[in-house]
């Protein structure tokens, strides 16, 4: 595909999106929408991206990309119809910030300082000309509890607010564990979110993603669900029906096979 028809198919996607939004000819249901509607949306599509991705599956990576681009010029379309902004204005936007991020590629800036250090320190100067005052300002509210808490750590951790090693942290899971258990009813639910709290932290002090590590987890239940239902099928079993004891036979029936495949 050449620059040229690469272009015109984003123009052609824009004009599709102001033909739905059209108060007169457009779709009765894209018209309907606004900013908070379509986030739901715009979240969903990013975690298919992801998935996507984890899937290795490229087809599906361009489907849920164009999926992903909607939402944006969605986002852009309603923003234009208010004169607040348009789609090329949130291109220019990512493009000054991206050249200004970059001084050492697109500028004169500095090519002595560590990446990590300028990147800091550029992100510094855009949180100082926002007002932002906070070492954790910024950090978005409507993020998964799961991902704010490991940034809301990591902001702090910049500024010198943390464990010097994972024991700390280790201590700290083991505090909660216990006020969790010795907590009433109506502290339950700060118990609850204490003890995740610093769960996130352990996992982020021994170099690993929380995210990820969760999501690995919850691929690995599943996985093994899966085998557990399977497995009582093939003895003609229907797995809701038996009791603990016999589900717990076959998780450790699945347990063991998976140990003996990668043996």
């Amino acid at each position: 595909m050449t620059a040229a028809s690469r272009h015109d198919q984003i123009d052609r996607l824009l004009s599709i999106m102001a033909t739905l939004r059209d108060p007169v000819n457009g779709c009765e249901w894209d018209r309907a929408q606004d900013f908070a509607s379509i986030a739901p949306y715009t979240i969903e599509e990013a975690y298919e991206v992801a998935d996507a991705i984890e899937r290795a599956d490229l087809p599906a990576l361009r489907e849920e990309l164009g999926d992903l681009l909607l939402q944006v010029v969605f986002h852009a379309r309603m923003a234009e119809e208010q004169d607040a902004f348009a789609f090329a204005d949130v291109a220019a936007a990512i493009s000054d910030k991206l050249e200004a991020r970059h001084p050492h590629i697109f500028g004169e800036g500095d090519t002595e300082t560590g990446q990590t250090e300028r990147w800091e320190k550029l992100k510094a100067q855009e949180r100082a000309a926002k007002g932002e005052t906070s070492a954790v300002d910024g950090v978005a509210g409507a993020l998964p509890a799961l991902m704010r808490a490991e940034k809301l750590q990591k902001r702090a951790a910049r500024v010198g607010f943390d464990w010097p090693d994972p024991s700390g942290a280790e201590d700290k899971v083991r505090e909660e564990l216990v006020e969790l258990a010795e907590a009433s009813d109506a502290e339950k639910l700060e118990e609850a979110g204490d003890l995740l709290f610093a769960a996130v932290n352990l996992v982020r002090l021994n170099g690993i993603a929380p995210e990820d590590a969760l999501r690995a987890a919850n691929a690995k239940f599943e996985r093994r669900f899966r085998g557990m239902e399977a497995l009582a099928s093939q003895r003609d079993e229907v797995f809701a029906e038996l009791d603990l004891d016999a589900q717990e036979a076959l998780w450790q029936a699945v347990k063991a096979s998976e140990r003996a495949k990668t043996a």
